[in-house]
């Protein structure tokens, strides 16, 4: 099985997510690993492309990028690239489009064999959206929930700590599955279902919110404590934190 690393947000050019970012690459456990880049959800801004390919570069990784809207691919090349990298990264921006074509393209299918086949997932922002049943998303200029891959059964919420999340916690009460509500430069890791919390911003933080009995009960989630989804809930290794 593979591992995922959903990051709440922060600006990369600012070392917002820096440590995040060395975590991720450690996790290939590889001298030089390869990194695909997902720039679907910023429209394949070559900008992005080019910064990201130098920024992670400089962390020791072979980086290429697939482009699903300024260039065309086969299907045999899509797989192939996603097959072929030891993790993968996507970006930020318009998830609800993002989702859409990758699902014309069949990237949701390859991403999730790939996760199968022990590939690092990892992203910002909509890249941490998509790895989870569902999250929050500003797309369209539109806030509301789009479906994400379900690796997580969760609902995500990145950038917790900016004014237009304020609506989130009410949102949640007619959610089954609990939330995970990330601040910028912090990030949520799944590794053979166990989970934990990453920081590369220390004061900011991250959260599990669920509504039982019509009451929000919202739990901090720590960085030195595992955590596990058992029954619809965040458990901490032994004992409930709901």
């Amino acid at each position: 099985m593979g591992k995922i690393v959903a990051i709440g947000g922060g600006e990369i050019a600012a070392d917002e997510t820096a440590s995040i970012d060395k975590y991720i690459v450690s996790l290939a456990k590889k001298k030089m690993p390869k990194l695909l880049f997902l720039p679907t959800a910023s429209n394949d801004a070559a900008g992005y492309i080019a910064f990201v390919e130098q920024y992670f570069g400089k962390l020791g990784c072979q980086v290429s990028a697939l482009c699903l809207i300024s260039q065309t691919n086969s299907q045999q090349t899509i797989k192939r690239m996603i097959y072929d990298a030891d993790i993968i990264y996507v970006g930020g921006g318009d998830t609800a489009k993002m989702l859409e074509i990758w699902k014309r393209c069949k990237v949701d299918r390859y991403l999730k064999e790939a996760y199968q086949n022990g590939a690092v997932l990892s992203g910002l922002s909509a890249g941490a959206i998509c790895w989870f049943a569902s999250g929050d998303t500003d797309s369209l200029h539109n806030n509301r929930t789009v479906s994400g891959l379900g690796l997580i059964s969760a609902v995500c919420c990145p950038h917790y700590n900016q004014p237009e999340k304020a609506g989130f916690d009410t949102k949640m009460q007619n959610q089954s599955l609990p939330a995970i509500a990330l601040e910028n430069g912090t990030a949520f890791v799944e590794e053979d279902g166990v989970y934990t919390v990453v920081k590369s911003l220390s004061q900011n933080k991250a959260y599990v919110l669920q509504y039982k009995n019509g009451i929000l009960v919202k739990e901090e989630l720590q960085p030195c404590q595992k955590y596990q989804l058992y029954e619809k809930q965040l458990l901490k290794q032994g004992r409930n934190v709901l």
